[in-house]
């Protein structure tokens, strides 16, 4: 248990409980204790959810839409009250929750900034200070001097987020706010994160955006259905996050005897992959053998910088599937993924697979990457009817080293040729 003066949220045992009624003549009849009929349904939003965040972390909620994220925030920061546990918070919250929240529409941005500082307690010689540097942040230009409910969701998300950040907060808590807005607003947004990672403030920061909670978080939680399920590294996270999309997360917590996660009808696992690899699906096909060769067809997960290189993988069929989608992904060691693509995307091979059918895929490409450690994941996947089906996944199942001399910016090589000419 870590000491108090090292923990900036603490919940514990929160539960969020929502009562559904049949109609709304219900609800006044059972505030005044006559609902003897139809008594409302019970909803939990949130069951006995513990969460304990340290002072300096910059912590991911994940979970699919209706999982509770946005209600843990809220309740963290005072927004709604929780049915049951308890919630302390050790330092000043900057909360940006919802497009808008907290603005009134026929107020201008200048107004609005003055009524957000008061109700974070500053005073309004203190917002004056600041009011520059939020003005710049924001740089929604005149705009500034209308009322907010001519603004599009791009300005509102911009002044909000401008307010938020510069008010000096030791918790900043974000909720799917830096999807919107133009690109170099959400780069401008990304580089006050890192700002406040040195600083060494609190971040608890929910998004869909995958690959950046794995960039910026140091640890992650996973809710589904108000339900937490586990916390730990972003990567362990994100990739239990991935079972539960496909509705496919209780089967692969079965463990065998060897102690190896997977089904317990999974076929032995060919040499040379990691042992450690995550995986899941229905095995109605399974990816049965997969290697790396590199541009003279010898098998080797360590290719040149600039040269061809083929990724195979062998599938076996154990029922028809109509349509069966062969893909890879590229992802670095921390998880983000960097690239990647399908038979479908790529209209390679739109057939359907025969139960007893094996086929080997193949995916030639030039190693454009910068030198340095990757994993490969590959995936069967399909659509029964509108139902996205993924049939064997694979993820981190082989290491890539890319070995280059020459080293650009970033992640790929674009190859740049430069030429100087006196003029």
């Amino acid at each position: 248990m870590l000491e108090n003066t090292q923990i900036a949220i603490d919940v514990q045992n929160v539960q969020k409980v929502y009562k559904l009624y049949n109609k709304p003549s219900d609800r006044m009849k059972d505030a005044f204790g006559l609902l003897k009929k139809n008594p409302p349904k019970k909803h939990y939003a949130l069951q006995d959810v513990n969460l304990q965040i340290k002072k300096g972390e910059t912590v991911g909620i994940i979970g699919t839409n209706g999982s509770g994220k946005s209600t843990i925030l809220k309740i963290i920061t005072g927004v709604l009250n929780p049915t049951a546990g308890e919630v302390k918070v050790d330092g000043r919250i900057s909360a940006l929750l919802e497009l808008g929240a907290g603005f009134n529409m026929e107020y201008n941005g200048i107004e609005n900034v003055y009524l957000n500082g008061t109700m974070m307690g500053f005073s309004e010689k203190e917002i004056e200070e600041k009011l520059p540097a939020i003005l710049e942040f924001a740089d929604i230009g005149d705009y500034v001097y209308q009322p907010c409910k001519t603004y599009s969701s791009g300005m509102f998300v911009r002044l909000a987020f401008a307010v938020a950040i510069n008010i000096e907060p030791e918790i900043l808590i974000v909720d799917e706010a830096l999807s919107v807005g133009d690109v170099f607003f959400q780069a401008k947004c990304y580089h006050k994160f890192e700002e406040f990672k040195k600083l060494g403030k609190t971040i608890v920061f929910v998004s869909h955006d995958l690959s950046s909670v794995s960039k910026y978080c140091d640890r992650v939680y996973l809710l589904n259905q108000g339900k937490l399920l586990g916390e730990g590294k972003p990567k362990e996270m994100i990739d239990a996050y991935k079972k539960v999309l496909v509705g496919q997360y209780e089967d692969v917590e079965e463990v065998t005897d060897e102690g190896s996660e997977g089904s317990p009808t999974s076929s032995p696992r060919p040499e040379g992959l990691n042992p450690e690899l995550l995986e899941y699906g229905t095995k109605q096909g399974e990816i049965v053998e997969c290697y790396i060769t590199d541009d003279r067809g010898v098998r080797s997960n360590s290719i040149l910088k600039n040269s061809d290189f083929t990724i195979h993988m062998k599938v076996k069929f154990y029922e028809d599937i109509k349509a069966p989608i062969f893909a890879y992904t590229i992802k670095n060691v921390i998880g983000v993924e960097i690239t990647g693509t399908n038979t479908m995307v790529e209209k390679a091979f739109l057939d359907s697979a025969k139960a007893g059918d094996v086929k080997e895929i193949t995916f030639t490409q030039n190693m454009s990457l910068q030198g340095g450690e990757y994993l490969l994941s590959l995936g069967l996947t399909g659509y029964d009817g509108d139902v996205f089906e993924v049939y064997h996944r694979l993820y981190d199942v082989v290491n890539i080293t890319v070995i280059s001399d020459k080293n650009t910016v970033g992640y790929f090589d674009m190859n740049a040729r430069i030429a100087v000419k006196n003029i």
